[in-house]
């Protein structure tokens, strides 16, 4: 199996309300974040990535019309936790996480892939960032408000 490429996609999927729909890992019981996952490949658009991505992990189409990603140009790098440190090239430590999100209507049908994902919750905004096991996920949601256009 290849390395991963040491830059990633956070996706926060909300609903107008700022409700926050978190995903339970498969092979981490009690780990909930949102969507995230590495590039494919080195020159993967970051904007492909996200949209792979959400559509991978819960089932949601990013349309462009009804379904919007929102690039938020803000990247976090952080330190590759050591249980997964395996899965990167050796000497690989750091990741760089670009942050996105997407605005859902909350009856939305979520499908996780379940080699990934076991469940899934809508929390209000507080209570996701403490579910988060993720500290930058965690920050990201608490950002979630200035990141809300106001025709939304």
């Amino acid at each position: 199996m290849p390395h991963k490429i040491p830059e990633s996609v956070l996706v926060l999927i909300h609903t107008a309300d700022l409700d926050v729909l978190l995903i339970e890992r498969a092979d981490r019981p009690g780990f909930w974040q949102s969507v995230t996952g590495s590039l494919d490949a080195p020159d993967e658009p970051l904007m492909e990535a996200a949209r792979r991505e959400l559509f991978e992990e819960t089932g949601i189409v990013a349309d462009g019309e009804r379904i919007v990603l929102r690039d938020w140009h803000l990247s976090n790098v952080y330190e590759i936790y050591a249980t997964w440190r395996h899965r990167y090239a050796p000497g690989v430590t750091h990741n760089t996480e670009h942050v996105f999100s997407v605005c859902v209507p909350r009856d939305i049908p979520i499908v996780l892939a379940p080699r990934e994902h076991v469940h899934h919750a809508w929390l209000p905004l507080l209570e996701a960032a403490d579910r988060c096991f993720s500290s930058s996920n965690a920050e990201a949601i608490l950002q979630l408000p200035r990141h809300i256009p106001e025709n939304q």
